[in-house]
């Protein structure tokens, strides 16, 4: 009789020659982990925004590439991460991903800010490295924990459905609480170094049992301080970081009560504290020269100004034509404190700020209402699209009376392409429209290329005085031209006009992100 041998019998234990390996993560340290991770992903991507708007602008291609950056780094610290958690024990990996992300996350505001002094070139790279490097740590994170967690098959599901929701969770509240929370009450800087401090203290807390893993995070924390440090000298400091802006104030070394309101790098506002009719800036003479031209010296006016910067031209109103009510509209609310404590302004000026977006500001107007409306809102190198479509400049119009008028700033480079749409769109809303630059930039010198900076657009629906306009600005000094009429047609060509639904206004501004031009 025949008997078959004995069946083998499974065996579990790892074989003799496989290092042992330690136990799994306990859930609500694994969900600590990814929270965080997830959540330091978006915050990083927030704040690097505002860092890099004063140089490259707050525009829609600034945005798309962070935002791509961002997605990219999701994207490859995912699949690295899974494939690398498979080869090495995932214990090894987190301390690391998350002490390395701290350095570089910390490091980020004084990496950017010294590369903008070098070259567009060299802050794109570096921009995209301090994106890059912490965004596929953090986001290796998730699989890493994810391999410690699965101890059995049967739980897969749960244990990556659980997992995913809490990364996607801690996404939230990264978003909600870096643009609500932190960006309103800390400057970026702090931002960043604060989370690169706390991922060094998750690295060593991660690390702490072995010797060599909490040198590295003395290591890793004392780069953290020294970099921390040198942020505070870095180029590009402010005097005050607003929810929106970069902002200092420069005291004018040729004139005691003069200030320049600078915000993002850019020249936005000059202001004499002690004779507000004091008007440096070619563009604000220009808007003085129309709106002198077009009401009775003297008259108090009823005037609506969208966007503040330093209050220029409100306390110009205010001291030139006593009893003017000006109403504006300055979504910044920090700008608006410098206003008060650094540039001089009371509240007895009969100057009304409301911090509000300006569209929503010129919704609250009732119709008929206003004598003058200024438009002057930019965002450091970019403009607001949404204040340049018909749909804004209709409620433009509803809000001025009869014979009221409005006058906006308008920024342009190269072939000047959104100044004219913006003129194609106001001349479909207003009977009279004119424009006001130098005479290379409104085609009145054919030999001459255009250079772009500032133009003033005027729109009523009354005639306007082009023959007085040029006479005040040629008594003040401007140096500009006015055009109205067939020439201004002609100037404005085939412009498309501007819509909510259609409005490229990033696309259409040159993009001169180097230059810095005087608001």
């Amino acid at each position: 009789m025949t008997t078959s041998p004995p069946s083998p019998v499974a065996d579990d234990s790892p074989p003799a020659d496989d290092p042992p390996r330690e136990h799994g993560l306990g859930p609500r340290v694994a969900a600590v982990l990814v929270f965080g991770s997830s959540a330091a992903v978006l915050v990083v991507e927030i704040v690097a925004l505002r860092l890099l708007a004063p140089y490259l602008g707050l525009t829609l291609e600034t945005s798309t590439m962070v935002i791509g950056i961002a997605l990219t780094a999701i994207a490859l610290g995912s699949w690295l991460g899974g494939r690398i958690a498979d080869q090495v024990d995932p214990h090894r990996l987190i301390g690391p991903a998350l002490g390395v992300s701290g350095v570089v996350v910390a490091l980020t505001p004084l990496l950017l800010r010294t590369a903008a002094q070098w070259s567009p070139a060299l802050l794109l790279l570096v921009a995209s490295a301090t994106l890059l490097v912490p965004g596929a740590l953090l986001s290796a994170v998730t699989p890493f924990v994810t391999k410690l967690r699965l101890t059995s098959l049967a739980e897969t599901g749960t244990v990556v459905g659980r997992l995913s929701g809490v990364g996607t969770f801690g996404a939230i509240v990264g978003t909600v609480l870096t643009g609500f929370v932190l960006v309103s009450r800390l400057p970026v800087s702090s931002i960043l170094i604060g989370l690169g401090t706390l991922l060094v203290l998750g690295a060593a807390l991660a690390g702490w049992r072995a010797r060599r893993r909490r040198r590295a995070s003395a290591v890793a924390l004392a780069t953290v301080v020294a970099g921390s440090l040198a942020t505070a000298f870095a180029p590009g400091g402010c005097d005050a970081e607003t929810r929106y802006h970069c902002a200092q104030v420069v005291a004018d070394p040729e004139r005691d009560s003069g200030r320049t309101l600078v915000l993002d790098g850019l020249s936005h506002s000059y202001v004499d504290v002690e004779d507000p009719e004091h008007l440096k800036f070619a563009y604000v003479r220009a808007i003085a020269s129309v709106v002198d031209t077009a009401f009775p010296a003297g008259e108090p006016l009823t005037a609506h100004h969208i966007g503040g910067g330093g209050l220029t031209f409100p306390r110009y109103l205010a001291a030139s034509r006593p009893g003017t009510r000006s109403l504006v509209s300055e979504i910044d609310g920090g700008v608006v404190r410098i206003d008060r404590d650094r540039l001089g302004l009371a509240a007895s000026t009969g100057v009304d700020v409301r911090e509000e977006d300006g569209r929503l500001g010129l919704r609250r107007l009732e119709a008929g209402s206003h004598d003058l409306v200024v438009g002057d809102a930019f965002g450091g190198v970019s403009v607001p699209w949404h204040l340049t479509t018909s749909q804004a400049l209709r409620d433009v119009r509803r809000a001025l009376d009869e014979d009221g008028l409005y006058v906006a700033n308008l920024i342009d480079h190269g072939e000047l392409a959104f100044a004219r749409a913006e003129v194609a769109t106001l001349a479909e809303t207003f009977e009279h429209v004119a424009l006001l630059g130098k005479p290379a930039d409104i085609g009145l010198d054919p030999t001459a290329s255009t250079i772009g900076g500032n133009l003033v657009v005027v729109a009523s629906g009354r005639p306007v005085d082009a023959p007085a306009i040029q006479e005040a600005l040629d008594t003040r000094d401007v140096g500009w031209k006015i055009t109205t009429g067939d020439d201004l047609v002609s100037w404005t060509g085939n412009a498309r006009v501007l819509t909510d639904d259609h409005a490229p206004v990033d696309q259409l501004l040159q993009p001169s992100r180097t230059q810095r031009t005087a608001r």
